[in-house]
């Protein structure tokens, strides 16, 4: 049976199609990464940006930009965008970045999770539009978005329903029946999802994957620090951010992933880039 949010590979390498066979869980195939990433160059772009903003512009940040990037690096390389599901490999139908946010910044701040839905061709402008609105409309206290409603309803019932009701939802999921309306919400069901540390002052992890649903990025930002880097054949100290990353490795191969790296290396150097649209997205296999 068709799914709602991707469609099957079925001309990629046998070998490709017996991975998901031999590591059966997303948990079991996910590897990690970091990346240090030299912040000036981000500060520099951000600060002319806000110098020359015009009124009731949309400020930039740390948040759209990264995202923006993660967005345009998505829709440039689209084995990045595949989920397994059932042994098999899927290529997603858009694109798709989930978050977690506090609605107050308070210990106790109710936290929720929103999803950002993208075509591709979006330039950082339009993302961080996308951004400002979705992420307002989730902090409205006195309202709880489809997420909250659907979770507040699952956990009104007995333990044992719940239970049931989850592996109903899993088994739904595996077999291709979950319903549209559930996929739509879910924020497990995303190209990526992103941790946003630096906004409360923490440090890059490495967060896992989730079994359920079909993310295959996690991404984890954090705090910006002065550490020692070395420029030149010289140590020299600068202000940088590391991002960890967790992936699962059965939707693309390692030369694949390290040449995607690369790419949002060149988007941080060169954040101006991202202000174009990009006219032509790549197709992945059939």
């Amino acid at each position: 049976m068709k799914r709602c949010d991707g469609r099957l590979l079925k001309t990629i390498s046998p070998f490709f199609k017996i991975i998901p066979y031999i590591m059966t869980r997303r948990s079991d195939a996910q590897i990690f990464a970091r990346q240090l990433v030299v912040t000036d160059k981000i500060d520099a772009y951000l600060k002319e940006r806000r110098e020359q903003q015009q009124e009731n512009a949309t400020t930039l940040s740390y948040l759209h930009l990264f995202i923006a990037i993660y967005v345009r690096v998505i829709a440039e390389r689209p084995q990045l965008n595949r989920f397994v599901m059932n042994n098999q490999i899927y290529a997603r139908n858009g694109i798709y970045i989930s978050m977690a946010v506090k609605r107050l910044l308070q210990d106790d701040g109710e936290e929720t999770t929103v999803k950002f839905a993208f075509k591709g061709h979006e330039n950082i402008f339009d993302i961080a539009e996308i951004i400002n609105q979705t992420i307002a409309n989730s902090r409205k206290t006195e309202e709880s978005n489809a997420v909250d409603k659907l979770a507040e309803m699952i956990m009104s019932l007995p333990v044992f329903i719940k239970k049931f009701l989850m592996g109903v939802l899993k088994s739904l999921d595996n077999f291709n029946l979950l319903p549209k309306s559930i996929i739509e919400i879910s924020p497990f069901h995303t190209s990526l999802f992103f941790t946003y540390l630096k906004s409360i002052k923490l440090d890059y992890i490495y967060h896992h994957l989730y079994d359920f649903g079909t993310t295959g990025i996690f991404v984890a930002l954090g705090k910006v620090k002065k550490m020692p880097v070395v420029e030149n054949d010289k140590v020299v100290i600068r202000n940088c951010c590391e991002i960890g990353y967790t992936i699962d490795e059965r939707i693309c191969d390692g030369f694949y992933l390290a040449n995607s790296l690369k790419l949002v290396r060149k988007y941080l150097e060169n954040p101006s880039l991202l202000e174009n649209r990009l006219e032509e997205i790549p197709e992945d296999i059939k």
